[in-house]
C-alpha cells in the first residue's frame, strides 16, 4: 500500500461539471508496468461468493460516491522504496493557469524509489512525483513527506540528463512539510549501529534519516519549508539548538554547523518560487474547476508505522489515512480507493516474511523480477503472493478494486502456490498477527495452481492471457473479495492491461 500520498494528477475534464476525482496509485515494481498513466476511476462493488467468471468483471455502481478517488500501490507486501503517506501532487496546466493536479507524496521521503518507464527511458523518482514528467500537469509535495533539500536537486539533476525538463516549472511544495538535515541521515546511521550492538540485529533503514526526522516532528523541535522562507536568523537559532540536541545524545556526531546553515540558505532561494500553502493549494484544487486528481504514494501497508510489522516498519502512515493527513484533503473526498499488488510478494530488509521461498524459487522471482530496491540497491527477498497480507491490507484500506502487476514474472513455471491462511499452534488463525514472534512462528496454507508455461508481455487484452493465468486473476480475486481491474505484463505503460 502506498506509503505517501506523492503524487496528485488532475486533468481538466472535457465539458461537464463532474467533481474532481482523487487517485491516490503507487507504481508498480522498478522496470514494470507503471501505473503513471491518467487513471479513469470507475465504481464497482467488491465481488463476493465463491465462484468467479471467466470473463473480465463487468462496470457496477459504486455504492459509495465521492469525488476524489484513492489508488493505494498493494504491489508489493513490504515495498523497498515507499515514503510514508506525506504527500505530492501533480497538476495538469491548462492555458491559463493549473487545470490538472498530481500529489505526488502524503508522508515519508527520500527512502523509498519509483522507477518508471516512459517512452523507452528509466526515470527514478524518490521525492521528485513521478508526475513531474508529464509536461501537463504540476506536481505537488505535501505536508506529510520530509524533504532532504540536497537529496531533492540531486534526483532532479539525474532526471535530466535523462530528459527531464523545466521540473522546477511545474512542482509546488507544501510550506509545511518538514526538512530532513544531514546530521538526521548521520544519526540514522548511528542508531543502527546502537541496535546491532544492543540488540543483536538492527531494522535496516535505508539512513535517509526519515526516522530521525519523524522523531524531531513528533518532539516539536523540527523545522518545516515555511520556517527555512521566513526569518532566516530565527531558523538559524533553532536549527543550531537541534543540532546541539542530536550531538548530546551521539557525543561522537559531527556536524558542520555552518556550512549547512549556507548550504540551505542557498537551497531557501532555489525552492522559494515553489512553495506554497499546501492547505489552501488543495482545497482550490478539490473546489475549483472540475479537475482529474492523481495521489502518487509509496511504502506498503506492510510499513505502515500503526499497521506494518512494527518494528520493522518505516516512521509514518501508508495506508489510506495518509492521504488525509499528509495532503489536507477531507476524508469526504476520497470515493474509490485502487490497490496495486505484485503476482508474487517481496521484502527488502529484516522482518518477518511468512511465504519468503529461500530456494530456487526464490532465486528465479528475485531473478526475473529484477527485485533490487531503487534506494538501496538491496536484493529483494522473494515468495509466493500471501492472500492473508492482502486481505489484511484490504480490511485497513478498503480496496475497490486492485492492479495486478508483474503477471509475466510467473510466465515459466509449471506451477503456482498462493498462500492463502496462516495456522498457530495446529489452530487457522482469521487475522493478521501483530506479534513479530508470532507471525514467524505462522504455518502457511498453500493452494496449488497450473501455471501456463507462455510468454504473457504481448497481451493488451484480457482475451489474450492464458487460460490459467486468467484462473490466477480470477483466484485473487475470489480470495480477496475485490475486482482486479489491471494486469501488469511488463515494462511499459502499454503493457498494462485494463479489464473493466
Amino acid at each position: 500500500v502506498a506509503g505517501r500520498s506523492c503524487g496528485v494528477a488532475t486533468q481538466r475534464q472535457g465539458g461537464g461539471q463532474r467533481p474532481p476525482e482523487l487517485a491516490l496509485t503507487l507504481i508498480p515494481a522498478p522496470g514494470h508496468s507503471t501505473a503513471l498513466r491518467w487513471l479513469h476511476p470507475r465504481s464497482l462493488q467488491l465481488l463476493s461468493g465463491h465462484s468467479m467468471p471467466a470473463q473480465p468483471t463487468p462496470h457496477l455502481p459504486s455504492a459509495c460516491g465521492g469525488p476524489t478517488r484513492v489508488t493505494l500501490g498493494e504491489e508489493r507486501a513490504w515495498r523497498s522504496h515507499g515514503s510514508n503517506a506525506g504527500g505530492r501532487t501533480c497538476l495538469p496546466r491548462r492555458t491559463a493557469g493549473a487545470g490538472s493536479l498530481t500529489p505526488g507524496g502524503e508522508r515519508g521521503g527520500n527512502n523509498a524509489g519509483h522507477t518508471v518507464v516512459v517512452d523507452g527511458k528509466e526515470y527514478d523518482f524518490h521525492l521528485l512525483p513521478s508526475g513531474i514528467i508529464n509536461t501537463k500537469a504540476v506536481s505537488f509535495i505535501g505536508n506529510g513527506v520530509v524533504i532532504h533539500l540536497p537529496g531533492l536537486f540531486e534526483e532532479a539533476e539525474k532526471n535530466e540528463k535523462k530528459g527531464l525538463k523545466d521540473w522546477e516549472k511545474r512542482l509546488i511544495i507544501s510550506d509545511r512539510a518538514h526538512l530532513v538535515f544531514d546530521f538526521h541521515q548521520a544519526v540514522d546511521g548511528l542508531q543502527e549501529v546502537q541496535r546491532q550492538a544492543q540488540e543483536g540485529k538492527n531494522i535496516g533503514t535505508t539512513k535517509k534519516g526519515i526516522g530521525p526526522t519523524y522523531s524531531s516532528k513528533a518532539a516539536r523541535t523540527g523545522l518545516r519549508i515555511c520556517d527555512l522562507l521566513s526569518d532566516f536568523d530565527e531558523f538559524s537559532s533553532r536549527f543550531k539548538n537541534l543540532a546541539h540536541q542530536h550531538q548530546s545524545m551521539f557525543p561522537t556526531l559531527e556536524i558542520d554547523i555552518e556550512g549547512q546553515l549556507k548550504r540551505l540558505k542557498g537551497f531557501a532561494e532555489r525552492i522559494r518560487p515553489m512553495v506554497r500553502d499546501g492547505v489552501y493549494f488543495m482545497y482550490e484544487a478539490l473546489h475549483g474547476p472540475p479537475k482529474k486528481i492523481l495521489v502518487e504514494g509509496a511504502n506498503a501497508a506492510l510499513l505502515d508505522i500503526d499497521f506494518g510489522t512494527y518494528p520493522f516498519v518505516t516512521s509514518s502512515n501508508c495506508t489510506v489515512g495518509g492521504v488525509c493527513t499528509g495532503l489536507g484533503i477531507p476524508p469526504q473526498n476520497i470515493g474509490d480507493v485502487y490497490g496495486v499488488v505484485k503476482a508474487y510478494t517481496t521484502r527488502v530488509g529484516i522482518g518477518a516474511f511468512p511465504t519468503e521461498q529461500i530456494n530456487e524459487i526464490g532465486d528465479l522471482l528475485q531473478t526475473r523480477g529484477h527485485e533490487w530496491g531503487v534506494t538501496t540497491g538491496r536484493k529483494r527477498r522473494c515468495g509466493w503472493l500471501d492472500l492473508m497480507i492482502l486481505r489484511y491490507a484490504h480490511m485497513v484500506n478498503g480496496f475497490t478494486a486492485l492492479a495486478l502487476t508483474k503477471l509475466d514474472i510467473l510466465d515459466v513455471l509449471g506451477e503456482i502456490k498462493v498462500g492463502v491462511s496462516y495456522k498457530l499452534n495446529g489452530k487457522r488463525i482469521p487475522y493478521f498477527p501483530a506479534n513479530q514472534e508470532m507471525l514467524q512462528k505462522v504455518e502457511v496454507e498453500y493452494e496449488t495452481l497450473p501455471g501456463w508455461k507462455a510468454d504473457t508481455t504481448g497481451a493488451r487484452r484480457w482475451e489474450d492471457l492464458p487460460p490459467q493465468a486468467q484462473n490466477y486473476i480470477r483466484f485473487v480475486e475470489n480470495h480477496v473479495g475485490v475486482a482486479v481491474k489491471w494486469v501488469g505484463v511488463g515494462k511499459s505503460r502499454e503493457s498494462m492491461i485494463q479489464l473493466f
